[in-house]
């Protein structure tokens, strides 16, 4: 027998050039061979008539063939073959391009099962290029039901199967990691028939089981990942903060805090006091100052000898807290850097020299803080900023840069409950559900492209008040295929058509960092009055005189991703607004985006955007952190993942360290889930 982690290589008909395409799919061994999933199902078990068959339905039929096939040669490189099949209720005439191997295959007289779509009225019926069997031949393509892979260029789902199914039968599928018990009260599949299952059903009904089975599998490995990590942490010890007076950095702040911050603050000086790592969740809307419950974790971090780290996703938003909190905690003493990956070497050198040293007691900075020549003297504190673009491994490469710092996360992207408990399943949670007095919600407009005009005038109209103005475009550059706004060509058009006499500014991710920071530091001080840009303003950019945000094709992006563009403006004094463009007239589309038009609370927005559009397209692109799920959907399978939890608890209660065959298994089935998911963060 072969084992799981042979290279495909091994497999019959797998040679360079396909394994090379498998790697694509991120295939190198037989495990990943078996665990690349069907995405969808067709069912070819159902045989009907010729004169049942409807356009644009694939389906199965037997037929006999009332004629010899017969080939054209139209001219060079196309071939076109042509016979008439017919059953007791009709005929039908079949058309092959460059199949020219079917005049041997296709005997007159004999009878096939083919499966393909018809076109054309009744009275004209054809069908084009069906795959076919003999009647007396084992189903391959018929008289089945067929997975449909995820593929790459060059790669068949036929060469997928075939390979799949010659993997299943040299090596045993992944180990049973669920114990009998368990299966039997959840009605699940034992793992050897599951993943066999899964690519060869017998019925949709066998498929379904088996995908059950692999979905409750996967939540219940992340799971009981998470129960672990729990508590590994409440075994942890660390020395309890015993400095919790805030009063010196309360009263250096020029604002009160609001009761939903100091809720969150008491919550982390509890946690600081414990004595075992903290390690907390602050998620709170856009505006509700997370930043300012952060810097008071720092404060207490550093009274008590400890150095903090705050990490960015951006280098704008680095900058942005770099002097904001330098500002703020100067006067207290303390010293703060800001380490980014655009520095000079000198710089980086000198400023990790003040962080060794202990000279620094904050340090601010992007992905820069996980290199392994940053090191800190004694590092207290780890803070992440918009965790979505962060995991649980990289937050855990920080804290490793300490001895069991304590770890507080920060969200401003509103998150429904289950796809909380996935995220921050490992975490405890403070939630800021209040924004700064003063603070209006921003009126938002959804508007087709007849109202271009208009839209035109209130961008003047803002400008004229003194305000300006974000315009925010789907794509940078222009694309023949979408009919969709770029970044660079409706900038040049504002500047040179619609507005000449404004200035007109540009900011997408394919600039430079330094070129990008320029851009948007003019614009923070006032030097351009429209800024044109991709979602790259989506975290962290902070200009209180922006009082209009016009997103394009707003169809393009998810709620959330709108809510968190939106949030943009509304940080000043003058009442903002945000205005939806879409030429998209479908209901769905209407309703998801005036759905973002009747509310500004960011959790209710968050809960309609993980159903209409599920957690795959959550934050407008693939789910960095998340764990790299392969059948589970968080918004599919909600029962399924309550009872994969429930379950999960129960077993890392009594059973976390047996050393029975299904718990050695399911150790090394969590170690590999949070293997991958750090690979798509980097």
């Amino acid at each position: 027998m072969a084992k799981l982690w042979d290279p495909v290589s091994i497999l019959k008909g797998v040679g360079p050039t396909k394994a090379k395409q498998l790697a694509q799919l991120n295939i190198f061994t037989l495990q990943d061979l078996i665990c690349h999933f069907p995405r969808a199902y067709e069912d070819r078990t159902r045989l009907v008539t010729i004169d049942k068959l409807e356009p644009d339905k694939p389906a199965c039929f037997r037929a006999m063939v009332m004629g010899t096939p017969r080939t054209s040669h139209i001219r060079k490189g196309l071939d076109i073959t042509k016979v008439q099949v017919a059953d007791h209720t009709a005929r039908l005439n079949l058309t092959f391009f460059n199949q020219k191997f079917t005049t041997e295959q296709l005997q007159y007289g004999k009878e096939y099962i083919f499966y393909g779509c018809v076109s054309g009225d009744f009275i004209g019926y054809q069908m084009t290029s069906p795959v076919f069997e003999a009647l007396d031949a084992p189903p391959v393509v018929t008289r089945q039901v067929l997975p449909i892979y995820p593929l790459t260029a060059g790669l068949s789902n036929a060469a997928m199967l075939k390979a799949i199914r010659q993997a299943l039968a040299i090596c045993d599928p992944p180990a049973e990691i669920l114990p009998a018990q368990l299966r039997q009260q959840y009605g699940i599949l034992p793992a050897e028939r599951a993943y066999h299952a899964i690519h060869q059903p017998a019925s949709m009904e066998e498929a379904e089981l088996a995908k059950k089975r692999l979905i409750f599998e996967e939540f219940f490995i992340f799971c009981a990942g998470l129960s672990l990590m729990r508590s590994a942490r409440a075994q942890t010890r660390t020395a309890p903060y015993r400095e919790l007076d805030l009063t010196p950095f309360i009263n250096s702040l020029p604002f009160a805090l609001t009761g939903a911050q100091r809720r969150a603050i008491e919550e982390i000086s509890a946690d600081l006091a414990k004595g075992t790592p903290m390690n907390r969740l602050v998620q709170g809307d856009v505006g509700s100052g997370k930043t300012m419950v952060a810097a008071a974790a720092a404060y207490l971090a550093t009274v008590n000898g400890r150095q903090a780290a705050l990490m960015a996703p951006t280098e704008i938003l680095a900058e942005q807290h770099y002097q904001s909190l330098s500002k703020l905690f100067s006067p207290l003493g303390l010293h703060t850097v800001l380490l980014t990956g655009s520095m000079t070497p000198k710089q980086k050198r000198l400023t990790r020299e003040a962080i060794a040293s202990g000279e620094t007691q904050l340090v601010i900075g992007t992905h820069a803080l996980l290199s392994d020549t940053t090191t800190f003297s004694h590092l207290g504190l780890v803070i992440t900023d918009e965790q979505h673009r962060f995991g649980v491994a990289q937050r855990a490469a920080l804290s490793e840069k300490g001895e069991d710092p304590h770890l507080l996360v920060m969200s401003a992207t509103p998150i429904p409950r289950t796809l909380a408990l996935l995220m921050y399943g490992d975490l405890e949670v403070s939630i800021i559900d209040e924004l700064p007095p003063g603070r209006e919600p921003v009126d938002t407009f959804l508007v087709g492209e007849t109202m271009r005009a208009r839209v035109n005038a209130f961008i003047r109209k803002q400008v004229a008040e003194g305000h300006q103005c974000f315009v925010v475009c789907p794509a940078v550059e222009e694309n023949g295929e979408l009919d969709i706004k770029a970044a660079e060509t409706w900038a040049q058009t504002l500047q040179q058509t619609v507005f000449p006499d404004l200035r007109i500014a540009l900011l997408h991710g394919q600039m430079k960092g330094s070129e990008k920071e320029a851009v948007m530091a003019a614009f923070a001080r006032g030097e351009a009055d429209v800024l044109v840009a991709t979602t790259v303003i989506e975290v962290g950019v902070d200009v209180p005189n922006a009082a209009l945000m016009v997103i394009e094709d707003a169809d393009r992006f998810g709620l959330s991703q709108l809510h968190q563009l939106r949030g943009r403006v509304g940080r000043g004094k003058a009442k903002s607004y945000c205005i939806l463009t879409s030429h998209n007239r479908s209901e769905q589309t209407q309703t998801r985006l005036k759905a973002l038009c009747k509310t500004n609370d960011g959790f209710r927005i968050a809960e309609e955007d993980l159903a209409l559009r599920g957690p795959g397209d959550f934050f407008g692109s693939r789910q960095s952190g998340l764990p790299v799920f392969r059948v589970a959907s968080l918004s599919c399978d909600l029962q399924t993942l309550k009872q994969a939890q429930a379950a999960s608890v129960h077993w890392i209660d009594n059973h976390g360290t047996d050393d029975t065959p299904e718990a050695t298994a399911l150790r090394s089935r969590i170690a590999e889930l949070f293997h991958r998911a750090e690979g798509t963060m980097n």
